[in-house]
């Protein structure tokens, strides 16, 4: 026996049947095309027929109207005879009405419309900054016919209220459609959102799958750098310095950005990449000498919320070249060059792959008339190099010499050693008294004493 529905069931169908037809209720595209359209693809070939039958001994004949042309046969541009009718190569400004007719009666009028097939868009919601409003896009694959247009529509979920309708924009260069989202007046962070899209031209229309989104999730996607630029630095041929600053959206002074650098001279095809980089500029230390560096920047939250920002424009520079290098006559060269595996050998200067050539009537060989001058920075290094080394082997003889001279003195002995000499004893140290001391030196005269008194009191203190 089945239940009756419970007191919350009706309520909650009541609700899904309001939403179905609120969403039923939003247009997307024509609703059909008649019988008398024609589509067309853009250069593509196609083929209009008047009548399947047609008299032999009748000619028709056929035109395209010209906008605000009322009557067939009146305002248009005659085309070709017959009953059937070939468009080469459909432009788009080959659309219009096409209309078959025998002298001033009309057989049929049939409407071409050239138009690019329609992509469902695949939406994906960001904010520019944590303070800017919310941005839906969707990329393109290919170019959108001139026609065709891009709607959003933005309401409060479950919820009956009519929807902000916004009309999409689409940038040629990035191929995407970017739609502002309007929020409703006093929407909270956390109410969940409901965001449609619509895509159509004249013949048809694609809606986009619903997504479902909150103001507090929406994840921030800055917007690229601004002014990049690639500077040479003096005397530092392998050096480029990077500059770029903040784009217009994001303020630096509440939140700041991390960037990172990719870069790569133009023979080579893939980038080399440098992350973390947290300051507007960049010294970049491994460039190629003489060749020119294609360079571009993307940005992010520093603390890594969110995506990081497309890439910038690309931006060119090169490396300082020494005015006298010889190198610079026969214009720059690197002296690394890509294989077909990404790898890289080390190649020689160009004038030693110049080619012998031979006269003809002797066979001798012609050198070339140009020789290379050698840079004075050699002859310095190598006249530096040089003193260098003298002076060096100078300080190594003299301190090898006098280590030599002292030696020696330590190692010879003195005149007598080895043999018992006789050291004469001296006098007895006198007692400290004021007794004097005598003393008898050598007598000048046989027979004379000398006594002489010695006073060491100057001794005592």
């Amino acid at each position: 026996m089945l239940r009756p529905p419970g007191p919350l069931l009706l309520p909650r169908l009541l609700l899904l049947l309001l939403l179905q037809f609120a969403a039923a209720g939003r247009p997307c595209g024509p609703s059909g095309l008649s019988r008398d359209v024609v589509l067309g693809r853009l250069g593509a070939n196609i083929t209009l027929i008047c009548r399947d039958e047609v008299p032999a001994n009748v000619t028709v004949q056929w035109q395209v109207e010209e906008r605000g042309a009322a009557v067939p046969g009146g305002r248009g541009r005659r085309l070709a005879e017959g009953n059937v009718l070939l468009l080469r190569w459909l432009r788009y400004e080959d659309s219009g009405r096409y209309v078959c007719s025998v002298g001033s009666r009309l057989l049929r009028s049939l409407l071409l419309l050239v138009e690019e097939p329609l992509e469902t868009p695949q939406v994906s919601c960001y904010r520019r900054s944590h303070d800017k409003d919310v941005l839906c896009e969707w990329p393109q694959r290919t170019k959108p016919s001139p026609g065709t247009r891009a709607m959003l529509w933005v309401k409060r979920r479950f919820t009956a209220e009519n929807a902000t309708e916004q009309r999409c924009r689409y940038f040629s260069k990035a191929r995407k459609f970017v739609c502002r989202v309007k929020v409703p007046p006093g929407t909270e962070d956390t109410k969940h959102l409901v965001v449609s899209t619509c895509v159509s031209n004249s013949a048809s229309g694609l809606a986009g799958k619903d997504k479902i989104i909150t103001l507090s999730s929406v994840p921030v996607k800055p917007d690229p750098p601004l002014n990049v630029t690639v500077e040479a630095l003096e005397k530092a041929p392998q050096w480029l310095r990077v500059n770029w600053s903040y784009p217009l959206s994001w303020d630096p002074r509440f939140y700041w950005l991390r960037f990172q650098v990719r870069y790569r001279p133009e023979p080579a095809p893939a980038f080399m990449e440098v992350d973390q980089v947290t300051t507007t500029w960049l010294d970049i230390r491994d460039a190629w000498r003489g060749t020119k560096h294609v360079v571009q920047v993307r940005a992010q939250d520093e603390f890594g919320h969110g995506t990081w920002s497309e890439w910038s424009r690309e931006a060119v520079g090169t490396p300082w070249t020494d005015p006298r290098d010889f190198t610079s006559e026969k214009g720059p060269f690197s002296s690394q060059f890509p294989l077909e595996d990404d790898s890289y050998e080390v190649t020689l200067p160009p004038e030693l792959f110049w080619e012998d050539r031979a006269d003809g009537a002797d066979g001798s060989v012609m050198e070339p008339s140009a020789h290379p001058v050698a840079s004075p920075y050699t002859f310095l290094v190598a006249g530096g190099s040089l003193l260098l080394g003298i002076a060096l082997f100078v300080g190594i003889v003299v301190r090898y010499r006098q280590m030599w001279w002292t030696g020696r003195q330590r190692g010879t002995k003195p005149e007598g050693e080895g043999q018992h000499m006789l050291v004469p004893l001296g006098l007895p140290r006198p007692p400290l008294s004021d007794t004097p001391l005598l003393s008898c030196p050598t007598p000048t005269a046989p027979g004379t004493l000398h006594i002489t008194h010695l006073d060491y009191s100057s001794s005592r203190q």
